[in-house]
């Protein structure tokens, strides 16, 4: 079995073996297992029954690495995305008020589109017509909208009939639990230690179940039924003109997401051939548009790269073996729905403002000399979570990047691709 093992994912070529790819996948796992006990969560706010989204986001992550793993050999973990789970629970059926059916349509929509995007030249012509700082934005935006999200649920921030917003009541044992749960992800990230996000979200339920916060329920358990979920997606009623922006949204986001993760590892893992390309870049990305199609058909949000993979990378994993372990794991995981039952809302808050953190890195990579760049992207970063939707922020950006170029007389430099998706917003926020 090492033998069909090696030659099928090209251990010796990729400098690599059986234990090392191993290691590796674990240590990938570790790093993005949260998203087990986080999205369920999330997903179970639109309406659907924790236990079966619980079982569809393993069975996703799982299906979603194996074809990653087998098809492109990268060793690149996928997973339900984080932001785009928030997006469809609080915008999409809770601002807009469509059933999480509807919004599981959206989603396969939005998959189908990114998949023949990826088999065609469209990918590049989007990713190279949409601006630098708008796409950059973009995943800062979306980490302030689950940041937001994370103190909401964690009780940090409550809603002030004055202020809008005002500090929680820190004397109450959950909202220090969240708090705490955040205090030590941070500091588990800051010593290196793999799986910190993990370990703090257990951590808090453990402290959660000793002050009789939680009820023990067990650690294994048959699976959960998932019938209530699975194939229930209503692709006929996504086809309303007032999900044109909500399926753009799931597009553009998972595929500037995407493509930065697998670039990203790329370059960590040395995937480069002699010519200084990636190699299987376009099954790589072939296999994760792929996933947001077949996510939908489990009760998931789209199912995206994780950037989570480069501690496995940085572990040694340069095959899609890798890949594959962190499926496997995934498989076994959806025999422990006890334990994720257990895991209060607040116990994964620090996740989730600890995530957000992560992701407004990137406003280092902003163009902070044009204003006529800077001032729409930094529009979209503050207005994701203030407008509490994703959609309306990256609306408004783009629109004043129409607006700003034209009256600094850049109208040349707007590319046909922003152009295009200004027209689909401006339809958006004046009709619908």
């Amino acid at each position: 079995m090492k033998l069909f093992l090696r030659n099928f994912f090209k251990f010796d070529e990729n400098q690599t073996n059986f234990n090392r790819e191993f290691v590796a996948g674990s240590t990938t796992f570790i790093t993005m297992a949260y998203i087990i006990f986080v999205n369920p969560q999330l997903m179970s706010a639109s309406g659907m029954d924790y236990g079966a989204s619980f079982v569809g986001t393993c069975l996703a992550a799982a299906l979603a690495c194996f074809v990653m793993g087998l098809f492109a050999n990268w060793p690149v973990g996928l997973a339900p995305g984080m932001g785009l789970n928030a997006f469809f629970t609080y915008t999409v059926v809770g601002e807009m008020g469509y059933s999480w059916q509807v919004a599981l349509g959206a989603v396969f929509i939005a998959g189908l589109l990114f998949f023949l995007m990826s088999v065609t030249p469209m990918r590049k012509w989007m990713l190279e017509s949409i601006p630098l700082n708008l796409k950059i934005a973009m995943g800062a935006g979306v980490g302030l909208f689950i940041g937001f999200i994370g103190l909401k649920s964690g009780g940090i921030i409550v809603s002030n009939g004055a202020t809008f917003v005002s500090m929680g009541d820190l004397t109450n044992p959950e909202t220090l639990l969240a708090a705490l749960g955040f205090l030590l992800i941070a500091a588990l990230s800051v010593r290196n230690v793999p799986g910190a996000i993990i370990i703090g979200v257990l951590s808090v339920t453990l402290i959660a179940l000793s002050l009789g916060l939680v009820e023990y329920q067990g650690v294994l358990a048959y699976p959960p039924d998932v019938s209530s979920t699975f194939l229930q997606l209503d692709i006929v009623g996504a086809l309303d003109i007032a999900m044109v922006s909500v399926i753009a949204s799931f597009l553009f986001v998972n595929l500037f997401d995407t493509a930065g993760t697998l670039l990203g590892v790329a370059s960590r893992a040395n995937l480069l051939d002699t010519a200084g390309e990636v190699k299987n870049l376009d099954k790589a990305l072939k296999a994760d548009s792929s996933s947001s199609i077949f996510g939908a058909f489990f009760g998931c949000a789209p199912v995206t790269s994780y950037v989570e993979s480069s501690a496995g990378v940085e572990a040694g994993g340069r095959t899609g073996f890798t890949a594959v372990v962190v499926g496997v794991f995934f498989v076994v995981a959806i025999f422990f729905s006890p334990l994720a039952s257990m895991v209060p809302a607040y116990a994964t808050s620090g996740a989730l403002i600890y995530v957000a953190i992560l992701m407004l890195g990137g406003m280092e990579k902003l163009d902070w000399a044009d204003a006529s760049e800077l001032l729409p992207a930094l529009i979209i970063i503050v207005m994701i979570p203030l407008t509490f939707s994703i959609a309306n922020g990256i609306a408004l950006g783009f629109l004043s990047y129409i607006i700003l170029k034209l009256a600094s007389g850049q109208a040349k430099s707007i590319s046909t691709g922003a152009w295009f998706l200004s027209v689909i917003f401006i339809t958006k926020l004046a009709y619908l």
